[in-house]
């Protein structure tokens, strides 16, 4: 069937069916490769990637870590003090409450994460680069209309 002779209820489950299809999909290689560049390049660990990425994102302590990535205090402590020893992140004394201590990445921490999504970006690059001008902004107006409707 054609999809302007499809009627509305079939059209927005044919959208839902396509999504399911195309999104997790996408999603997945893209982290995959994601954190391929980061063990193989770096001789990082996925939790070692994500607890960096993390900070970047405004995570700044092990409580902090602990709730976003749902795991363990020790298992976040430990990934941490291993990230501290590679000079990947520094821990800041509060001034305000000795006992809290926060994260930071420090310019190689950054410097690591800015490579690789760098090369990350690079690949999706090497991905799209296939598409016609047209499929780009097909594309990209189709990811505009799915942000703009589950901004919500």
């Amino acid at each position: 069937m054609e999809m302007l002779e499809k009627t509305s209820e079939e059209l927005l489950q044919a959208v839902i069916d396509r999504f399911w299809e195309s999104i997790p999909l996408t999603w997945n290689q893209v982290r995959g490769h994601l954190r391929s560049i980061a063990s193989q390049n770096f001789e990082m660990s996925v939790e070692q990637f994500r607890i960096l990425r993390h900070i970047r994102n405004g995570c700044n302590s092990v409580s902090e870590l602990t709730i976003a990535k749902q795991i363990s205090r020790p298992a976040v402590s430990q990934a941490v003090e291993l990230l501290v020893q590679q000079g990947y992140i520094a821990r800041q004394q509060s001034r305000e409450d000795r006992r809290c201590v926060k994260l930071e990445l420090t310019l190689s921490g950054n410097a690591i994460l800015t490579n690789i999504f760098d090369r990350n970006s690079q690949w999706m690059v090497e991905k799209l680069r296939e598409l016609s001008p047209e499929q780009l902004y097909n594309l990209l107006s189709g990811l505009e209309i799915l942000k703009t409707t589950f901004q919500n």
